[in-house]
């Protein structure tokens, strides 16, 4: 009970003072919506499918950089502030102190996802979408992209150099995780480093969901999906262990 108390509050207390600012808000709904009317703008007379092809891209996309971005500023603002070192000192397990970090900028990844869907809705039928499969697809995206955005921000001691390691991991998976076309058009020999991003299995499954175009059975992207997310959670882990318990 102690343990869901804490992880409550300091949820909470991010929420209020870093999710809920005017800045991150508009971040969270200009960003989709530029990217989605972008593209929509691009195709003025787009077939439904063609629409339907971009949506796993865009949300891909929105959840990668709202994930990142944000964990690249509340974790580094508060180790400068000290106030990350204090709840270090706190009488809370690390795994509970990780997963309230984290879970905000789970959320707002997955509320990111949801804004190119919204707005394709006016130009394409979602009827035949498999909902439970997009919705999958989008969470576990979220959350590997949080904990790839956690494990960069602990390296980092300020706000630019988090958001530039950030880009350094951001723009390359844009391009090699299949996000706007297939894995399988690239060059062979850069095939091998796509299948090592947890963003390619994220955008297969939600192509599944939309699509129905997958390269992979589902069941194998949740696996490996949630195999990415344990390995980062505990690459997290051992970087805030070697730099500040000891």
């Amino acid at each position: 009970m102690k343990a869901w108390i804490a992880f409550w509050n300091i949820l909470r207390k991010d929420i209020k003072n870093y999710y809920l600012k005017p800045p991150n808000i508009s971040w969270g709904i200009i960003f989709p919506l530029s990217w989605t009317l972008m593209q929509f703008i691009r195709l003025p007379n787009a077939e439904t499918m063609e629409i339907r092809n971009l949506l796993p891209g865009l949300m891909g996309m929105s959840i990668l950089f709202g994930t990142t971005s944000m964990l690249s500023v509340t974790i580094t603002f508060e180790r400068k502030g000290r106030s990350f070192d204090r709840l270090l000192l706190a009488p809370i397990g690390l795994n509970t102190l990780v997963l309230a970090k984290t879970s905000g900028a789970i959320i707002f990844g997955l509320l990111n996802a949801f804004w190119p869907v919204f707005f394709g809705s006016f130009f394409a039928d979602p009827s035949s979408v498999h909902w439970p499969l997009v919705f999958i697809g989008a969470l576990l995206t979220s959350v590997t992209s949080t904990f790839l955005g956690l494990t960069i921000a602990v390296s980092a001691n300020e706000v630019f150099e988090a958001q530039t390691y950030s880009n350094f991991f951001r723009f390359p998976m844009i391009f090699l995780s299949g996000l706007f076309f297939p894995v399988s058009r690239l060059p062979v020999v850069v095939q091998p480093i796509s299948y090592c991003l947890p963003l390619t299995y994220g955008a297969d499954l939600m192509n599944e969901g939309i699509n129905s175009a997958g390269m992979i059975l589902p069941w194998i992207n949740i696996l490996l999906l949630i195999g990415f997310a344990a390995l980062l959670f505990s690459i997290s882990q051992m970087n805030i262990k070697r730099k500040w318990i000891q």
